[in-house]
């Protein structure tokens, strides 16, 4: 049985939450506060977090952080804001999605099926893969997942590595915003796509070393991105 941490300070919220989640199959722990919700995660051994945004002591902004610092399990952000600032500031400290308030019990729970069984297919890929894709400055090995630009390493969150690794396994091809995040989100393609973006600028900084840009990514623009293979 798959455990989920439930971070949310409207309790009545959360209770909702947690009995379509519970009718699913899974094992739900709540938490209402944000001090309570952070020591929770870190202690604790959970398969996806339901993180607030907006919650008393700290919020979950610090706490997706926090967690992210130690921990790779998938993170959804849940928040009635909906600025593009806000949804940048979260995804860029390693949330895995949103999901914006109000919205319908069976929507959580379709997101947190899709993004544990996109777990699922990652730990098997690494699990059966020792492929190493090599193109100009860039190295990366996907058993290990690791990634080296002339000869350093460069730490990226997990979503990164697996969108930089599908595009460079698909050299010169063109992908679509909303293909990309179906592929590596697992989402349908009416979910929201600022994901993605700001996905491609956090890969293309952390990737630019030695003061060259890296620019394999290419953006083609009004139809979405294409890896160049260098020799």
């Amino acid at each position: 049985m798959k455990r989920i941490l439930l971070i949310e300070d409207e309790k009545s919220i959360a209770e909702l939450q947690k009995d379509y989640l519970e009718i699913n199959g899974f094992e739900v722990e709540m938490k209402h506060t944000g001090t309570e919700g952070l020591e929770t995660a870190l202690a604790g051994d959970f398969d996806l977090i339901v993180l607030d945004v907006m919650l008393p002591g700290i919020d979950g902004f610090s706490i997706c952080k926090q967690i992210r610092a130690v921990k790779e399990v998938p993170i959804l952000m849940v928040t009635a804001r909906v600025e593009e600032i806000d949804l940048i500031r979260g995804l860029g400290l390693g949330a895995d999605d949103y999901i914006f308030k109000p919205f319908n019990p069976n929507q959580l729970v379709a997101r947190v099926k899709s993004h544990l069984a996109r777990y699922a297919r990652l730990v098997s890929l690494n699990e059966s893969s020792d492929e190493q894709t090599t193109t100009g400055r860039l190295s990366i090995n996907h058993a290990a997942r690791t990634i080296e630009v002339d000869g350093i390493e460069v730490v990226v969150r997990a979503r990164e590595f697996d969108l930089l690794a599908f595009l460079a396994q698909h050299p010169g091809q063109v992908f679509t915003k909303e293909h990309l995040y179906e592929r590596i989100w697992g989402m349908d393609a009416l979910s929201d796509h600022t994901t993605v973006t700001v996905h491609i600028k956090k890969i293309r900084d952390k990737l630019s070393v030695n003061e060259i840009n890296f620019d394999s990514i290419e953006t083609v623009w009004g139809v979405g991105y294409r890896f160049r293979k260098e020799a």
